[in-house]
């Protein structure tokens, strides 16, 4: 039979344990200059090291060659403490949840009073210190307070405050860790690699998760997926489905849901959580850790990968395609409302009820907005028959309103090849372009249409960064061209314009054209386009739309703010 991977890899040394800086350096130090207290207490979450770490301090303090902060390995005492070893009878451990009373506090008072048999020390551990009654505490006091000189206590516990404080007052306290994810994911990644194993993306930061920075949690869990692999490679699917973790599609038509406005979609999402078994609170659990990685993506770009160790480049760019369909608003408001469903859950009766109701809170502001924006290219056409009655209308404004706003019908007027056209367009022309290479849809999704002309379309990036991924990425703004083309008609060259030079004249810096992306040169525009250029803030629209509301749907007349 195979032994644990915990009991296996257990540290032997104090240079073996992992993500306790904070004990390990001063115990060391303390062994080093030889000042080593009568009774130490080792506190903690459970799987943190605090027995393993007892028992490498009893090694360095018995070790033939100690006290020292290296044990030998070699001598009797060092073999009988090490993995697999017989154990010492100068080293005593002891139960403390089952050896928690009076009578064995005597007990043990009793046997510390004899030397060791062979070794330094005699040393005892006890281990769930926190169970001993506050009678047995008392019993030990005296002895913890002035033992013998050849005696050394090391109690071991994850609630140091129920240790009564006479007690925790005689000790030196080392308070233990939760081990970082990232040193926890890069020491079981390399264990796997001993055992002859290997993962595929994302299996690993799974075990992390589940762990919860316990290193035996974690080497459990390793354990398990390892002994129910079909190959010497661990599935994501058969990890996702052992760890009780909700599946990367399942998540990701969730973020696609929230992100199109997707009623329908979301709503089906939830349907197959609860068919498939799925426990409410582990997909909310799951669903703020994916908005959260979102979060980051959207506001470090691609400096979140030293964050988010242990993803493949794939489950990365997923992660920036999803992100770049949101704002950092819109995240913080559904990470918002999902804390929120995931605290009501705890009590709720209905765990299906809550996950709708989250669809709910997350859909509705943003299903409710677009009713007035997709009044914005009406509002537009009412002021220009205003100001030019002669103009020929292309839409009366009746007919915007009617239309539904789920619908996208405007778009249907955007077959023109012209600036209107582009702007209605503009989402259509997205949606085609992720379906053809979701890179250039990952560079190309923040842009927006500023103007249209002579087959050349100025676009609107949020950084200079943006604009360099779009002209150097492999053939981001080819793709696009294409799909341009495929929908107006037209092979046009583009011009960049930049968030933060936002509003700017024609002489803002111009993308030089590339042997393989054609883009309109300097001169180009000096001959197209006037020397200045104005670009209506989204304020103003926004203005424009509640105006054409007013007067149009409820039949209001707005007052103007000179007005008396």
């Amino acid at each position: 039979m195979s032994t644990a991977l915990y009991r296996r890899y257990r540290p032997e040394s104090f240079s073996e344990l992992i993500g306790q800086t904070q004990v390990v350096e001063p115990l060391m130090s303390a062994l080093r200059a030889d000042r080593v207290n009568h009774a130490y207490l080792f506190s903690g979450p459970r799987g943190c090291g605090k027995t393993t770490s007892a028992r490498i301090l009893a090694r360095c303090l018995n070790c033939a060659e100690g006290p020292t902060d290296t044990p030998c390995g070699k001598c009797p005492s060092c073999v009988d403490l090490a993995r697999g070893g017989s154990g010492s009878l100068d080293v005593v451990e002891i139960d403390a949840a089952s050896h928690n009373g009076v009578d064995d506090a005597r007990d043990l008072r009793e046997r510390a009073i004899f030397a060791p048999a062979r070794d330094r020390y005699k040393i005892f551990i006890l281990d769930e210190a926190h169970m001993v009654t506050t009678q047995g505490f008392n019993a030990l006091l005296k002895i913890v307070e002035e033992p013998p000189a050849h005696v050394k206590f090391i109690f071991a516990t994850t609630e140091p405050d129920k240790v009564i404080g006479t007690i925790r007052s005689r000790t030196h306290h080392y308070p233990f860790r939760l081990v970082p994810p990232g040193e926890l994911l890069e020491y079981l990644t390399s264990l796997l690699e001993t055992e002859g194993y290997s993962a595929e993306g994302g299996v690993m930061p799974l075990v992390v998760r589940a762990s919860g920075g316990s290193v035996r949690d974690a080497l459990s869990l390793l354990d398990q997926l390892i002994a129910g692999s079909d190959s010497k490679e661990i599935s994501y699917q058969r990890a996702v489905n052992l760890l009780g973790f909700t599946h990367d599609q399942l998540m990701s038509e969730v973020i696609d849901a929230f992100s199109e406005i997707d009623p329908a979609k979301a709503f089906s999402a939830v349907d197959k959580v609860i068919q498939s078994g799925q426990d409410a609170r582990r997909f909310l659990e799951d669903l703020l850790e994916r908005i959260r990685d979102l979060m980051l993506v959207s506001s470090l770009g691609d400096g979140a990968r030293a964050i988010l160790r242990g993803l493949g480049p794939e489950q990365f760019d997923l992660l920036t395609i999803q992100a770049n369909r949101f704002g950092l608003n819109q995240l913080t408001a559904t990470a918002e409302a999902t804390a929120r469903a995931l605290s009501d859950t705890s009590a709720a009766s209905n765990p299906r009820l809550q996950l709708e109701l989250l669809c709910a809170r997350v859909l509705a502001p943003a299903i409710e907005a677009p009713v007035i924006r997709k009044a914005q290219p009406a509002a537009a056409n009412v002021t220009s028959e205003a100001a030019a009655p002669a103009a020929k209308p292309t839409q009366t404004p009746a007919a915007s309103v009617a239309a539904p706003a789920p619908v996208q019908k405007p778009v249907a007027a955007a077959a023109e090849a012209s600036t209107s056209g582009f702007k209605n367009g503009w989402g259509e022309i997205l949606d085609a372009l992720a379906k053809k290479s979701r890179s250039a849809w990952a560079v190309a999704f923040t842009t927006k249409v500023l103007d249209y002309q002579d087959e050349v379309l100025t676009l609107l990036f949020q950084s200079q960064r943006d604009v360099d991924a779009f002209k150097n990425s492999q053939g981001a703004s080819e793709v696009l061209r294409t799909v341009i083309k495929d929908k107006y008609g037209v092979i046009v060259k583009y011009r960049a314009k930049v968030a933060d030079q936002v509003p700017t004249v024609v002489s803002a810096p111009v993308i030089e054209p590339t042997p393989e992306e054609e883009f309109v040169t300097p001169e180009e525009i000096e001959a197209q386009e006037p020397k200045t250029e104005v670009i209506v803030q989204p304020i103003q629209e926004d203005e424009q739309a509640g105006e054409f509301f007013l007067r149009e749907v409820l039949g209001a007349t707005p007052i103007k703010g000179d007005q008396d």
